[in-house]
């Protein structure tokens, strides 16, 4: 059996754990830059006149009128959170899946001496008591049943938000439950396929012989067909496949012209890569940093462009990339124009032991130097130490807009929660 763990409008759930006053209210987080909706609470979402992804500057007055209180994004908030609810699903299986930032697949198998409603319904409580955050539980044989399971847990209500299927009435049940649109593995393209030759519905697909499958909807659909009549396919992956390219890219909270806060930007951003990058033991050949305006403003002159740098040797060290990274932004700076965005993306990543030098250039890299320079900033927070070329007192300059953001209450002593006066 496998279960699937999934955290109730996770962002907004965040910003109601440390603000009690905000229970049954509606809640809803916002873009970077503050742009537009992109998360609700239940609450909020019963607006109906409160679209989500809506710019924010069309809809504020309707916010403020319902009393819907919004926040900035706080990621720092949300990944150390996720990291809560990812530690006590271990207490309760050795092998945890980590899907998203608020959703896990763990392994049950072995455990049919045990009733796994009940199982569910700890684990549940579990991560309610030590988070605050609410969850809804699914489970199943197969990994696309228990999508289907968690999805059913939050729809119907009647089991406390746990759902098992662990017989063959229930998943005939909750197949005729399921719209062909909600199943995992089919998107909006198979699924209209489906419902144009009259399968509306996940018992439906079932029924469709599997040569149709194979051959209009590839491996994958056939892999969701059999999970779907109780054939598991799909194995839980616990342990992460390398990223094969690793880019961050984020909007300026204001236009720049001068490229010296652009560099700032950049070096953080490289910062941020190549930590990623070593966390996973791997180096990368290739540096792409790219620039660009605003497109949607009609009033700017427009203007992007992108370079990439092969690295003679390739590398994870912060300080070689960020020696790289400027040079190649001044190469496709532009003077004369306001710059809405730099990003910069490593590739042709490979394990850091497999690295060759060359003949005629070996490398000066210190690992040593890196590996303290990662455990001062675990220990001390994002950016304690960082390359000179990073003016930490000039961030606010061109850093995202978070005016509605939360204090980080796990992560920075100057943000923790103070109780009385």
């Amino acid at each position: 059996m496998i279960g699937i763990i999934d955290c109730n409008s996770f962002y907004a759930s965040c910003e109601q754990v440390f603000r009690p006053d905000l229970r049954g209210k509606p809640v809803v987080v916002l873009s970077n830059n503050d742009g537009c909706v992109i998360a609700a609470n239940k609450e909020a979402k019963a607006l109906a006149h409160i679209p989500m992804f809506e710019p924010v500057f069309k809809i504020k007055d309707q916010l403020l009128e319902n009393n819907v209180s919004f926040f900035s994004s706080n990621y720092t908030l949300y990944g150390e959170m996720s990291n809560r609810v990812m530690r006590i699903l271990k207490e309760f299986s050795p092998s945890v899946e980590i899907y998203s930032i608020d959703e896990a697949f763990i392994d049950l198998s072995g455990l049919d001496h045990i009733d796994l409603n009940e199982y569910g319904h700890q684990i549940k409580e579990k991560i309610k008591r030590y988070t605050g955050l609410p969850v809804g539980v699914g489970i199943a044989p197969t990994k696309v049943l228990a999508k289907l399971a968690n999805r059913r847990s939050k729809k119907e209500t009647i089991n406390n938000h746990v759902y098992v299927i662990n017989s063959e009435e229930k998943r005939m049940d909750t197949l005729h439950w399921a719209k062909i649109k909600d199943v995992w593995g089919i998107g909006k393209k198979h699924a209209k396929r489906l419902q144009e030759v009259g399968k509306y519905s996940a018992y439906d697909f079932t029924q469709v012989p599997l040569s149709w499958v194979r051959k209009n909807m590839t491996v994958v659909g056939e892999r969701t067909w059999r999970e779907l009549r109780g054939e598991s396919c799909l194995s839980l992956e616990v342990t992460p496949k390398p990223k094969k390219a690793i880019g961050t890219a984020k909007s300026f909270g204001k236009k720049l012209t001068s490229i010296e806060l652009i560099e700032e930007a950049c070096s953080y951003y490289i910062n941020e890569v190549s930590e990623v990058l070593r966390s996973q033991n791997s180096c990368a050949k290739y540096l792409q940093v790219f620039l660009q305006t605003n497109y949607h403003s009609n009033s700017d002159k427009q203007y992007h462009n992108s370079i990439t740098v092969t690295l003679e040797i390739p590398t994870n060290n912060t300080f070689i990339l960020n020696t790289q990274g400027k040079k190649a932004l001044h190469r496709i700076f532009k003077p004369g124009y306001r710059y809405k965005k730099v990003g910069v993306c490593l590739s042709g990543i490979v394990p850091e032991n497999y690295v060759q030098t060359n003949l005629f250039q070996q490398t000066n890299e210190k690992k040593g130097l890196m590996e303290a320079f990662d455990k001062i900033n675990q220990k001390f927070g994002k950016s304690t130490l960082s390359p000179a070329l990073l003016d930490k007192s000039r961030i606010k300059e061109w850093e995202l807009v978070k005016e509605q953001r939360s204090p980080r209450y796990t992560t920075q002593w100057n943000e923790l929660l103070k109780i009385g006066s």
